[in-house]
């Protein structure tokens, strides 16, 4: 019995820490898009071309890439860049995978591009505008993994198939949330498709 309070009283003060660290942090720049159509089982948007930091793997699955990029990337922004100046750390973070190889990419602040961004240090970081696209999204909670990953990607390509929208390119992952936020984790997978307003 006592055990279970000392539990309760744990989980308790975590949840207040948490608390207490997302009112004082300051509000994650995420990246524009505009919605196109949302129903009950997806959504469409808009993402107009955006920077990104990108790095490159050999990794193929979300285990392999996740900590490796993540590590290069929080480096180039923490002021491990040329002008030693730290960037604002944006949401979502990209990761897109395949069996020939992954990338995962931070989405630059708004008021950065290619021109004003500081150079990395790290030569395997590559600073890139990305092309202006319509995507298809399908959202799920909790941490995420390679399985829930591959489940979710399966279920958007099944309804994509059954709508008749054509895929225009790979499907990517997309990460909101910081290791140390338990409650309301956003993951999404979205993948590009040909759609005209």
């Amino acid at each position: 019995m006592k055990i279970i309070l000392i539990l309760f009283v744990l989980i308790g003060i975590y949840f207040i820490f948490q608390s207490f660290i997302a009112a004082k942090a300051p509000k994650t720049e995420k990246q524009k898009y505009r919605l196109v159509l949302k129903d009950k089982e997806l959504e469409i948007r808009y993402y107009p071309s955006a920077t990104f930091a990108t790095v490159y793997s050999a990794a193929t699955n979300y285990k392999e890439l996740g900590s490796n990029g993540f590590r290069k990337l929080a480096g180039f922004i923490f002021g491990k860049n040329e002008q030693n100046e730290g960037i604002s750390m944006t949401a979502p973070v990209r990761m897109s995978m395949s069996e020939k190889g992954s990338s995962m990419s931070f989405v630059m602040p708004e008021k950065y591009d290619t021109k004003t961004l500081p150079t990395p240090k790290d030569k395997n970081i590559q600073i890139q505008k990305s092309k202006a696209e319509y995507v298809a999204v399908i959202r799920f909670g909790g941490y995420a993994s390679d399985e829930k990953i591959t489940a979710n990607r399966l279920k958007l390509e099944k309804i994509l198939e059954q709508r008749n929208i054509k895929t225009n390119g790979p499907f990517s992952y997309l990460g909101y949330n910081a290791p140390y936020e338990i409650i309301g984790r956003t993951n999404e997978i979205i993948i590009p498709v040909e759609w005209k307003e």
